[in-house]
């Protein structure tokens, strides 16, 4: 096992010899064309803003994935669904969804806080260039939950969600599963498990299922 150091070249070690928890590689940038590069080959980053500036690189060899055919959803969401007053857009706010998924219950405060000025800086880069898109969940006028994440071809790499009200980060979940599923999606890469999204139907593939998948 071993921890691989990028250079200025674009390129990822083979993912199979790097560490137990899926940390493969050190060092490189956050551009767009690196980013688009990893998430090509599952890679992606995740690092301490505080306590590094390089990035470290992962690539876990059983991908933690929904498939958006698979999407549960509870009977207490479907009543949600029918009589919320929430209402969910997509790519109306990119802005305000990564931040409220960086300070969120005073995340950006926590000692392994990752979502920092550069990774915000680099991933709304990519959203203007038309590489990653947002869900966001609105009571009224005011931001209340939402997700966002990379979308390449028929994949969907999630990066982060949060909720400012109960169930907002489901309701965020649910209606990307089902819009990107009508539009031909096949993968939601969830990247690490927990119980939420296992509830809502989250499970593991291998990395050659997965790369077979995000690969056509």
């Amino acid at each position: 096992m071993a921890v691989y150091q990028l250079d200025k070249n674009l390129w990822f070690p083979d993912p199979h010899l790097g560490e137990e928890d899926g940390l493969v590689a050190v060092g490189g940038d956050l551009s767009v064309d690196r980013l688009l590069f990893a998430y090509s080959y599952g890679f992606f980053p995740w690092f301490s803003f505080r306590h590094r500036e390089e990035p470290l690189w992962y690539c876990p060899l059983q991908r933690f994935v929904i498939f958006p055919n698979e999407i549960h959803v509870s009977h207490s969401m479907k009543q949600l669904i029918r009589n919320t007053h929430l209402r969910p857009t997509i790519n109306k706010d990119f802005e305000g969804v990564i931040k409220g998924c960086a300070t969120a219950q005073n995340r950006n405060q926590e000692e392994g806080a990752w979502l920092g000025p550069n990774m915000i800086k680099a991933y709304t880069e990519l959203h203007r260039q038309g590489f990653a898109a947002s869900v966001e969940i609105w009571e009224e006028e005011r931001l209340v939950g939402g997700l966002y994440g990379v979308n390449l071809g028929k994949a969907f790499f999630g990066e982060s969600m949060f909720s400012l009200v109960p169930n907002a980060s489901k309701l965020a979940l649910i209606h990307l599963a089902r819009m990107f599923e009508t539009l031909g999606g096949v993968l939601i890469d969830c990247q690490f498990e927990t119980p939420h999204l296992r509830s809502m139907g989250g499970r593991y593939i291998p990395y050659e299922e997965y790369i077979s998948i995000i690969s056509k």
